[in-house]
């Protein structure tokens, strides 16, 4: 049974945004101009790709339903009952036998039209696709790859007495008999998963390639040659290449994970590899509805006091000169200590843990936006001083033309590439707001996977002999891709749609 929580709602709200704005920008050349430069740059290709499959992560992510519950066979239980001993040594003949196979006829109906039963856990598409890694869980801490548990335990022993050892895993490696060899295993189950990879990717750039060529009437062969020679407009052997690197990594890493803990496990035993793949969603969703939630207000008020000028830019910079002075991290905690209080006293309105710990990140979200949007907004109306000023803004006011329709055919097109510059290096920064928020315990649910849990979990465990390092590092090595990746597309967005810096170029 399907369940739409808050967030997912608004990330489907956002992608219809996306691509609203994507037919849009299609269809007008100032904007299809920038975008086609970020789309030349072999640095843009290769971080939207690694982009790319952090959403699609996220996407797999946000598909929320009830599993379903299989009934308890009641049809078997009856037909058993029927024909608990053969009706014709019992002496019961031919009309035993039919009223047998009445009782199986019968039980099979009410079984087809037995109405189903679904849990009321909430699960996503990514959790049934990750299920061996989610219900594989081990006692306590083990290490990366590893076959025994991190620390030491009474172990029984054949004849009866009792050492302190490090006890086999229960899931991490049982299929080896020698755990000697698990060093081989690794390497051929890598170099397996680094075929299968490979081979995914060949189909899939055949089928680009094949594309392409019809595209511009070309055989396959010269398209191909083309592309692997970097002589196309778009540079697709950079992003071929990228891609052919996340899809071996994905692939190995799912061959491995299949018999190992390839990131170990937490103090719980749960695989360290999972919630660095569950965190996923909760830092893109942070990074986006974020500036969903900023966006109207900081584009709304900051055309209108740039533009109005006058009482309204006073209005306007009292407000955001006074949140300003509030410190966000004092705010974000006390609106978070509210929500608390407010669903420990409500909570009846919810139905499981994962609704409490979305309705959490939202507010976070809502939180982060009232006090991130002042940036941007001072920036828009500086931009509005000016463009107000220009002639063609002159001469359309003195037409009488309506200040919405100036506002919308000259002001907001011309900041436009302000709005687009923000945004995408205000991402890489809301996501390691989350990490800080959820260090110092007023991000988001504890029951929810993030990195910054993941980092709030694991400092304690640093002050351990021998280290558990590996909780750390995983939160680190996935959130350093993403940021990595978004700054480099950051950057190439902000050399296209600046106007200094395309005149400087040209």
């Amino acid at each position: 049974m399907p369940v739409i929580l808050i967030t997912d709602a608004l990330v489907f709200v956002l992608i219809a945004v996306a691509v609203g704005f994507g037919l849009y920008a299609a269809r007008h050349e100032h904007l299809r101009g920038p975008w086609l430069q970020v789309g030349r740059s072999p640095v843009g290709v290769a971080a939207l790709v690694v982009v790319l499959f952090y959403v699609g992560i996220g996407l797999l992510d946000s598909l929320h339903f009830h599993p379903r519950v299989e009934p308890v066979a009641q049809a078997a239980a009856a037909s058993q009952s029927a024909v608990g001993s053969d009706p014709a040594a019992d002496g019961g003949g031919p009309a035993a036998v039919a009223q047998a196979q009445g009782a199986d006829e019968t039980a099979g109906q009410s079984a087809s039209t037995r109405t189903p039963t679904y849990s009321t856990q909430i699960i996503s598409v990514l959790d049934l696709w990750l299920s061996g890694l989610r219900e594989r869980q081990e006692k306590t801490f083990s290490a990366p790859f590893a076959t025994h548990l991190f620390v030491k335990e009474p172990i029984e022993q054949p004849d009866g007495s009792v050492t302190r050892g490090y006890p086999r895993l229960e899931h991490g490696g049982a299929h080896l008999a020698d755990p000697a060899r698990r060093a081989v295993d690794i390497g051929l189950r890598g170099l397996f998963g680094m075929v299968k990879g490979l081979l995914v990717w060949a189909a899939l750039m055949a089928v680009l390639i094949g594309l392409l060529a019809m595209r511009w009437r070309q055989s396959f062969n010269e398209r191909a040659r083309a592309i692997w020679r970097g002589e196309t407009e778009l540079p697709w052997r950079v992003g071929l290449i990228t891609l052919a690197l996340m899809l071996v990594l994905s692939f190995v890493a799912a061959e491995l994970a299949a018999k190992y803990h390839i990131l170990g496990t937490d103090k719980v035993g749960e695989d360290v590899f999972y919630q660095s793949l569950k965190s996923i969603r909760t830092g893109l969703v942070i990074g986006t509805l974020t500036t969903l939630v900023m966006l109207p207000a900081a584009v709304i008020l900051g055309i209108m006091a740039g533009y109005f000028g006058g009482r309204t830019d006073d209005v306007i910079q009292y407000l955001y000169t006074t949140l300003n002075s509030i410190p966000g991290v004092l705010l974000i905690a006390a609106a978070i200590l509210m929500l608390q209080v407010y669903m420990t006293n409500n909570a009846d309105q919810f139905q499981s843990l994962v609704e409490r710990a979305d309705l959490r990140l939202l507010f976070l979200c809502i939180i982060l936006g009232v006090t991130s949007w002042t940036g941007l907004c001072r920036l828009l109306r500086g931009e509005s001083l000016k463009l107000r000023e220009a002639d063609y803004v002159q001469a359309a006011r003195a037409l009488g033309v309506r200040h919405s329709t100036v506002i919308g055919r000259h002001i907001l097109p011309n900041v436009l590439h302000i709005v687009m510059i923000t945004l995408v290096l205000d991402f890489s920064g809301l996501v390691l707001a989350e990490a800080v928020l959820s260090y110092v315990n007023i991000g988001v649910d504890p029951t929810m996977n993030s990195w910054g849990n993941m980092i709030n979990s694991a400092r304690l465990e640093l002050a351990r002999d021998p280290v558990v390092w590996w909780s750390l590092a995983a939160a680190f090595v996935f959130m350093f891709t993403l940021v990595l990746a978004a700054n480099l597309l950051a950057d190439v967005v902000r050399d296209a749609f600046d106007p200094r810096l395309r005149s400087a170029v040209r």
